[in-house]
């Protein structure tokens, strides 16, 4: 796809720019200033709720030395009330309010404190209820004080549900018996119930495993049986005898966890059994449709190429015991079908969803008994969907149709009239209220800092919200260097997109070394029109200190359609690597670029990218910056793996031909390899695989080890440790 303004460099949107030309430059970029101080922080509009009529929302904001519940006004931004405050709340005066969410009737609220993380989403915390305008302290959740997972009100807003020592439970608030246990078998890498397993929390984006039905009456929950997955340990550093966290973890092509859907009849306590899957199946997704007692089970197959809609009815589950289910929708693809969250069903039985089975991601009607009826349609995809607004039968969301740098927003009605709300370049968010009468709009582009809007349904703006104003003016004291736009065309015939960065006292009769930024892999983007933050200052100090900087999306990349996002199936970096180094012929070809010194560098899929693009493209690049790589897809998890490699017995050579660690021979440039060593997703064993494979063929590179650190690598003095000695092998090497 071609990016409708792109021919060529082209500077996009320079409002930043024109606010600087009357002001020289009088500070200069630092690691300390971008990772550190705080000097480049931006404003936001973060922690906005929407309350049940629509015309107010709820945000946690300080008060005093704690922080309050505080009621606002979408129309005038006004505050008209504090639910609750966190010195009300607990009595010691110390404890600050870390998350709340409401009863259905928006008189209770349960707050959580002290919340511990556990992976990429999950947590433990302290919850008490709290009586809106009782003025009285709140009431903990277990007496016994003791941190839990995941607690939400039932929707009569009476009851709540829990999970602890992998153990559902449910909490009475209205008398009776405080607390029923509604199973038992839970433990801890072996047997979980109500949560997730650690793979189907990573890449199924879901610690959640339990849900109530509309009437309170059922909660459907995950069971998982984790006895045959094999266990991965991590050594936690900072004692006499470093302590070894052991969790489970299904490397690609290992047995994943035994999963079933049960369900709980709340009043007496009663499980059932709806479906079961063995370790070569999954169960992505279950949700209860609407408002009936019809609970929907998404099933894949471990290639995750077909997937299953099943609609069970619960309504025959005291008549007949476990209710048999019934197929609604059957999805299949040659490579993989992409699950997604975009269900809303309507109160006629039919639903609403996303998917690539016509090539694009699109919005369809689903209609059981009937034909589909498409809705969107186009080469471009649905990225985001932003939710339904039943009164009015519209459904809003973001896309691609502008380009793959591009997003913008738009609606459609169910007869398929598609209206786009902003056809301003660059890239666009939105958050709704509940009845769809209020909108913060948020919008940036590659050189102008987020914007924030309060716009009505009819998409007129109301106030300006935030403009990040500060941070232009901070920014006109320094040299800011502008992402130039530009596409190029691989070998393969492929237009790909691409920015490029130049110092800001460029001359083109000059050369200039190269440092060429990437991830390259499914799902992300690295090549938009929005604005960049800390990333996009550490590229302005290389800027400042002499390198050209560019970035560039490669074959496998989203927003442009499955047979481009899907072209590297089965052969995982071969392809993305092919275009790295076309990329950097075509760098080499330009006049102002010394070909002789171009680097790469990237994180996680990034870092394999780079391991790669200095083996197989040793020729090519000068140095690279390889953090916390994948070195061989062998070692990580099972789900994502094989959703686009199968399993390395089916594919043993496409595992082994794109594996770093096989090209260890080829590396000629300086390499520095960092890794975290507590890191859970990509482990710290990538790492050590690859240094064992460059020592055994006596090549000289840097290494460095972040103890404790997971794979973000951050806390602390952490990221400005790592940037510094980034910057410092980037002058040294480049």
């Amino acid at each position: 796809m071609r990016i409708a303004t792109a021919l060529g460099l082209l500077v996009l949107l320079p409002s930043l720019l024109t606010a600087q030309k009357n002001t020289v430059p009088t500070e200069r970029w630092s690691n300390e200033k971008i990772w550190y101080s705080g000097t480049f922080r931006s404003e936001g509009v973060y922690g906005i709720r929407s309350m049940a009529d629509g015309v107010h929302y709820t945000s946690l904001d300080r008060a005093g030395k704690g922080n309050a519940v505080v009621k606002y006004a979408y129309a005038t931004g006004q505050a008209v009330d504090t639910l609750a405050k966190s010195a009300v709340i607990y009595p010691d005066g110390e404890t600050r309010i870390a998350g709340y969410q409401f009863s259905s009737d928006e008189k209770k609220l349960l707050v959580s404190s002290n919340q511990e993380s556990i992976y990429r989403h999950s947590y433990t915390a302290d919850y008490h209820i709290y009586e809106i305008g009782s003025g009285t302290a709140g009431a903990a959740l277990r007496e016994d004080g003791k941190p839990v997972r995941l607690a939400t009100f039932s929707p009569a807003g009476d009851k709540v549900a829990y999970v602890m020592d992998n153990n559902l439970f449910v909490a009475n608030l209205d008398g009776g018996k405080p607390e029923a246990q509604m199973t038992s078998d839970g433990e801890f890498n072996r047997i979980i119930n109500g949560a997730s397993d650690w793979v189907y929390e990573e890449e199924f984006g879901k610690d959640r495993g339990f849900f109530w039905s509309a009437d309170g009456q059922y909660i459907a929950y995950y069971r998982f049986d984790e006895s045959d997955v094999r266990e991965f340990s991590m050594p936690m550093y900072g004692s006499l005898y470093p302590n070894a966290y052991t969790f489970k973890y299904p490397k690609a092509g290992e047995a994943n966890s035994l999963v079933s859907i049960r369900v709980v009849d709340v009043s007496t306590g009663r499980n059932s059994v709806l479906a079961t899957v063995d370790s070569d199946n999954y169960i992505p997704r279950i949700m209860w449709m609407g408002k009936t007692d019809d609970l929907m089970v998404m099933r894949m197959n471990r290639h995750q190429n077909r997937m299953e809609l099943l609609r069970f009815d619960l309504g025959v589950l005291a008549e007949r015991g476990s209710p048999k289910g019934e197929d609604i929708l059957v999805e299949e693809a040659p490579t993989h079908v992409p699950v997604q969250d975009n269900f809303t069903f309507l109160d006629d039985g039919t639903f609403l969803m996303t998917s690539m089975k016509d090539g694009y991601n699109h919005l369809y009607h689903v209609r059981p008994g009937k034909d589909d009826k498409q809705l969107t349609s186009g080469n471009w995809d649905i990225t985001s969907v932003q939710g339904y607004d039943a009164k009015r039968k519209v459904v809003y969301f973001a896309g691609s149709w502008a380009g793959a740098t591009q997003e913008h927003l738009a609606k459609v009605d169910l007869k398929g009239r598609m209206t786009v709300l902003d056809e301003t370049p660059g890239t666009h968010g939105v958050r709704w209220s509940r009845t769809f009468d209020y909108a913060i709009h948020n919008h940036s582009d590659a050189g102008t800092p987020p914007v924030y809007v309060l716009r009505d349904r009819k998409w007129k703006p109301i106030r300006l919200l935030k403009d990040n104003a500060g941070l232009k003016e901070t920014l006109a004291d320094y040299a800011v260097a502008p992402r130039e736009f530009f596409t190029f065309t691989d070998d393969a015939g492929e237009e790909l997109n691409c920015w490029m960065m130049k110092p800001t006292d460029f001359d083109s009769t000059q050369q200039y070394p190269v440092y060429v930024a990437i991830y390259g892999g499914p799902g992300v983007n690295t090549v938009n029109d929005s604005w960049g933050g800390t990333t996009y200052y550490w590229h302005n100090l290389l800027c400042q200190e002499g390198y050209i900087v560019v970035s560039c999306d490669p074959r496998g990349t989203p927003k442009r359609g499955r047979e481009f996002e899907h072209s590297t199936y089965l052969q995982l970096g071969k392809l993305e690597t092919e275009d790295f180094i076309d990329l950097a012929e075509h760098l080499s070809a330009m006049d102002y670029i010394d070909g002789d010194r171009i680097g790469i560098q990237g994180w996680s899929y990034g870092g394999y990218m780079t391991l790669l693009a200095m083996t197989k493209g040793a020729d090519h690049f000068a140095a690279g910056i390889s953090v916390a790589p994948v070195s061989n897809w062998r070692f990580y998890d099972s789900i994502y793996t094989e959703r686009f490699m199968r399993t390395p017995q089916e594919n043993a050579d496409g595992y082994d031909d794109n594996s770093p660690i096989n090209h260890a021979d080829k590396l000629e440039g300086p390499l520095l390899l960092v890794h975290g060593s507590a890191d859970d997703n990509v482990h710290f064993q990538n790492a050590m695989e690859m240094v064992d494979a460059l020592v055994a063929e006596g090549k000289d590179f840097d290494f460095f080890a972040y103890p404790n650190r997971n794979h973000g690598i951050y806390g602390g003095n952490t990221r400005l440790h790592l940037f510094s000695m980034m910057l410092d092998f980037v002058k040294e090497n480049l």
